[in-house]
């Protein structure tokens, strides 16, 4: 319901599929992690958490794409090279470089990773 709510409610007001998919549906459908990573957090399964995040992400890029280009040719458009998949990989050496920093990601980090994302969102908006 959330995600075809949102997904109506955004492309009545005009947006596009994919700021609708970069959003409404990224976030839909990654409650369930967040919802297994916070709890493996208060349970203090750190690892747990990391694992579920960077699983499911590689899982995404390579297998979902990858069996979705076996069914049907996937066009990606010069605007999705030009930016989303740029901020993907920066975001990644983001990530990765806060972990190595101090091998340890502090409520400091993880506010700039959601600062890092709502400024993501923010240029997202035609």
């Amino acid at each position: 319901w959330l995600i075809e709510g949102g997904r109506e409610l955004l492309a009545a007001a005009g947006f596009t599929d994919l700021f609708i998919g970069l959003t409404v549906l990224a976030i839909g459908t990654s409650l369930p992690e967040l919802a297994a990573s916070v709890v493996a957090a208060v349970r203090d399964e750190a690892s747990f958490s990391v694992g579920n995040v960077v699983g499911s992400n590689i899982y995404n890029v390579l297998a979902v794409i990858g069996i979705l280009a076996l069914v049907a040719p996937v066009e990606v458009s010069a605007g999705v090279r030009a930016f989303e998949f740029p901020a993907l990989i920066a975001f990644t050496v983001l990530l990765v470089g806060l972990m190595y920093r101090g091998r340890r990601l502090s409520r400091l980090d993880g506010g700039i990773l959601v600062v890092a994302y709502a400024g993501f969102i923010y240029l997202l908006i035609p």
